[in-house]
């Protein structure tokens, strides 16, 4: 079975950056655990702060397409944003994207 990339940005104030980023950490990822979906290995979150926003980058990988699906439903492209969420982001990818994880090199 391939591992699955899936990629998505979302935009917010300066002000509510560290809010989101905290949001992320301590609530949406350990929900979408306890709701019991399998697969989500790791979550990478990264950002550019610019003159009057943040970026935020997000690259999930999963064991599987089944589990991007479990994760995100049926309609597994759209981006999965829950609504506090969309309280504190300016904006964001109405899709995400998804690779197929050919290799991982550890460079140490």
């Amino acid at each position: 079975m391939s591992k699955i990339i899936r990629t998505w940005k979302g935009w917010t104030t300066l002000e509510n950056a560290p809010i989101y980023e905290d949001m992320l950490i301590n609530e949406v990822f350990p929900e979408v655990k306890k709701k019991g979906v399998h697969g989500l290995e790791k979550v990478n979150i990264s950002t550019i702060e610019k003159e009057d926003e943040v970026e935020f980058f997000l690259v999930l990988q999963f064991d599987s397409l089944e589990s991007v699906r479990e994760f995100a439903g049926h309609n597994y492209k759209e981006a999965y944003i829950p609504d506090n969420a969309k309280k504190v982001l300016s904006r964001y990818d109405q899709t995400a994207q998804h690779f197929t994880l050919k290799k991982e090199l550890i460079l140490i």
